[in-house]
């Protein structure tokens, strides 16, 4: 059986084409700048790859070069569409209408978009998204729709509600979504595989730690906490976004700035986090040469950064009364022992101490955990495409 994996944005459409025999990914790419002049797709498979310059109007010509690259010429790995058992599509936000993954109908899609006021800068191009596969691959293939929001949907109200009035969350659903769903769920299982255990009988924090970065408490193999709120600018300082904010300093900036609505929102989410208060880059990368190098506005960073990780970190081993396994994983989570290990010296408390040695190493799965430390930690490679076309097998199965 082989599933296409789709993300798509307002202006490109990621893909991973996977056999789920053996769950290796056959080719893989990208289409950008879709609607916009200077259109092309990235097209890996075979050893190789290609970019192909292309005009893409909307997205459904993007889907039809996409086929046409899986079909033709060098790059082709299936010979014809019909291969294609079934489609699954990332989708930012569920709320609370979504809680699963499920089967894509007109009914679905119009729901995706009607959400778009919780997710515009995804939802709306989700929902472009998934009218323009129907468009190019018809009824008879299935499409399932997957949602970073759906594994937090077992957070208990007391997390998930904010102290609004209530009637902001019974009119406009105001209220704690998280994200980074997928990734959460699948590393919280690869742990527990590793463990020996099942899911149930473990307290995991998960932390996916990229430019856009969340954790997430799994007691028991399900979420009871997560630092993402009702967007994903929420929670801790990020590599563009400000993470938490007292709202009166969101009143602040807009009285001395005059930027409003919107458009602060927008403020925050991209000139915000290491850009912000390093002034030099969004990369934690960049951020952790110029510390090396002295400076102290980068060495703020770093140190926000960690500090705020820690008080995450404590919190939810409060919320779970426990903590069995931290899980490391995305772009900084995976990449940076700088970053882990300035995340777990201050936790000795908890039981998590770590092995500077075996923080250096790299691997799907590698275990830093120091000898006699209470707590396991781990760095775990997320594979979110993988764990979407699971969930799509698993919905066209039944």
């Amino acid at each position: 059986m082989k599933v296409l994996v789709i993300n798509c944005g307002s202006s490109s459409l990621k893909y991973q084409l996977i056999d789920m025999s053996d769950e290796s990914v056959i080719c893989k790419g990208n289409c950008e700048r879709i609607g916009i002049d200077g259109s092309f797709i990235t097209h890996k498979a075979n050893g190789g790859e290609w970019k192909v310059e292309t005009s893409f109007p909307t997205h459904v010509e993007a889907f039809t070069k996409v086929v046409e690259m899986m079909t033709e010429g060098e790059g082709a790995v299936i010979k014809d569409k019909s291969e294609i058992s079934a489609i699954g599509h990332r989708i930012v936000q569920g709320a609370e209408k979504f809680s699963e993954p499920c089967l894509v109908t007109d009914e679905v899609i119009q729901a995706i978009d009607d959400l778009s006021a919780l997710a515009p800068a995804h939802n709306k191009a989700h929902a472009m998204g998934l009218r323009s596969a129907k468009a190019v691959f018809g009824e008879e293939v299935p499409n399932v729709v997957v949602f970073d929001t759906a594994f937090h949907a077992t957070m208990p109200p007391k997390a998930y509600m904010y102290a609004v009035p209530y009637e902001f969350y019974e009119k406009y659903a105001i209220r704690r979504y998280g994200f980074h769903g997928t990734s959460h769920k699948y590393v919280s299982k690869v742990a527990a595989d590793y463990l020996g255990k099942k899911p149930e009988e473990l307290k995991i924090i998960t932390c996916h730690l990229g430019n856009g970065a969340s954790l997430a408490a799994v007691d028991g193999g399900k979420v009871v906490d997560t630092s993402m709120g009702l967007t994903p600018l929420g929670g801790f300082m990020m590599g563009s976004r400000s993470g938490d904010l007292d709202p009166s300093v969101v009143g602040y900036i807009s009285e001395i700035t005059g930027i409003k609505g919107n458009e602060l929102t927008d403020y925050l989410t991209k000139k915000a986090g290491f850009l912000g208060v390093s002034g030099i880059s969004s990369d934690c990368r960049d951020i952790e040469v110029a510390a090396k190098e002295g400076n102290e506005r980068a060495k703020l960073v770093l140190d926000m950064y960690f500090y705020q990780l820690q008080k995450f970190i404590g919190s939810y081993v409060a919320a779970m009364g426990g903590l069995d396994c931290v899980v490391f994983t995305a772009g900084i989570g995976e990449n940076s022992p700088t970053v882990r290990e300035g995340v777990c010296a201050g936790l000795g408390y908890f039981g998590i101490e770590i092995d500077k040695e075996a923080n250096k190493k790299r691997g799907d799965i590698v275990d830093i955990t120091a000898e006699g430390a209470k707590v396991k930690t781990l760095v775990i490679r997320t594979n979110e495409e993988l764990m979407i076309a699971r969930d799509t097998v698993a919905v066209v199965s039944k």
